[in-house]
């Protein structure tokens, strides 16, 4: 196969950005930012994708800025969890969520432009800073990175290991910097979703 019909495959069966499959348009204000910052939270416990992804929609519906997810209750937090199933980590997930709110509240003022800010923009201070988030090591930090890339330029191109490997396999470029010559601009995270979305299922797509 090649490189270009890798691609072109890659995208038609997995190039769905996470933070469109769970609703979120994102933009550089601060609701839709937080949003995605929740959702990379619950995208980074183990449990699958599509567990997490729903319940950051049904956060979504009440919980759209940190301030009304600090108000909200910690039972209402479980609650919203449960109906997306997910319960595995529901009680934990509830405390941590109201926490990092808390936190986003005090530190950048509900803005998670202003911690981008503090960080100058690069990518490195942006995961440091992202991993003081009750929940958030280095594989959220990652999600919320390689999501938010377009709407930030200044992390742009950004592609973790988990990305890179599975480029790797599959003998496309498995640097962020070569990963961004095979799509138009903007649509990195879309590709970075796919390489993630495909792990496990290589070989199909070799044989495709």
């Amino acid at each position: 196969m090649t490189r270009e019909r890798t691609v072109r495959t890659l995208l038609d069966r997995y190039g769905r950005s996470f933070a469109d499959q769970a609703g979120i348009r994102l933009a550089d204000t601060p609701s839709p930012l937080y949003r995605l910052l929740v959702l990379a939270h619950l995208l980074s416990a183990r449990i699958s994708a599509d567990v997490a992804v729903a319940a950051a929609r049904e956060l979504s519906a009440g919980y759209r800025t940190p301030r009304r997810m600090l108000d909200a209750t910690w039972q209402q937090r479980v609650d919203a969890l449960g109906r997306g199933h997910y319960r595995r980590y529901d009680e934990r997930t509830a405390t941590q969520l109201g926490d990092g709110a808390r936190l986003l509240l005090e530190r950048w003022h509900g803005d998670l432009r202003r911690l981008r800010d503090e960080a100058d923009g690069a990518a490195a201070g942006i995961s440091r800073l992202l991993t003081e988030f009750p929940g958030i090591g280095p594989t959220g930090a990652d999600i919320f990175l390689r999501e938010v890339q377009a709407t930030w330029p200044s992390v742009a191109p950004y592609a973790d290991e988990r990305v890179r490997s599975t480029a790797r396999t599959l003998r496309l470029p498995h640097s962020a910097a070569g990963l961004a010559t095979l799509v138009p601009a903007g649509e990195l995270p879309r590709l970075a979703a796919a390489l993630i979305r495909a792990h496990g299922h290589e070989d199909e797509l070799r044989a495709a």
